[in-house]
C-alpha cells in the first residue's frame, strides 16, 4: 500500500477593503468627507479645525456608523469592540482593545493595541504613528477620518 501524504492544512485570507486611490492625500480625504455632509455637520467639524490644538475628532467615513463623530478630548481614547470603549465599533473585524488616539505634546498620534486586523493610516499598516488632519485611519471594516485644527502652534 502506498503512504500517500495529505495536507490538510487550511489557510484563509482576509481583505479588509483596502484600496488604492489616485489621490490619498490627507487632503483630498478631507474635501471629499465635507463634500458629503450636511451644513449642520460641516459647521461641526469647522469648529474643531478653526480651534485649539486640545481637541480633535473622528467620523466614520465607511462602514456601518457612516457619518458618526466621536470628539476627543481626552489624553487617551480608546477604539474598539468592547462597549466600554470611547469610540465603539461594533464588528467582529475590530479587536475588543484595538487601538488608542493619544495627546501628545506634538499633537496627536495612534497606536494599535496589538489587534488582530491591524491598524492602517493612508492605507499603511502600522503600529503608532502621529496623526495629521485628513488623515484616514481604517480599523477594520470601519474608515475614519482624523480630523485636527489646522495650526496646533
Amino acid at each position: 500500500m502506498e503512504n500517500v501524504s495529505q495536507n490538510n492544512e487550511l489557510t484563509s485570507t482576509l481583505h479588509l477593503g483596502l484600496r488604492s486611490v489616485v489621490d490619498a492625500s490627507p487632503q483630498s480625504a478631507l474635501n471629499a468627507l465635507l463634500s458629503s455632509l450636511s451644513e449642520a455637520d460641516k459647521s461641526a467639524i469647522d469648529a474643531v479645525i478653526n480651534g485649539g490644538p486640545e481637541k480633535a475628532m473622528v467620523v466614520v467615513h465607511r462602514g456601518s456608523n457612516k457619518g458618526s463623530r466621536f470628539l476627543i478630548a481626552q489624553e487617551h481614547t480608546s477604539i474598539g469592540r468592547s462597549p466600554e470603549s470611547e469610540i465603539f465599533l461594533d464588528d467582529v473585524t475590530v479587536s475588543r482593545t484595538h487601538a488608542v488616539i493619544e495627546r501628545t505634546s506634538a499633537g496627536f498620534a495612534l497606536r494599535d493595541l496589538g489587534s488582530l486586523n491591524g491598524t492602517y493610516i493612508n492605507n499603511q499598516s502600522l503600529k503608532s504613528s502621529p496623526l495629521s488632519c485628513g488623515d484616514e485611519i481604517q480599523i477594520g471594516k470601519f474608515h475614519l477620518i482624523f480630523i485636527s485644527a489646522r495650526n496646533t502652534k
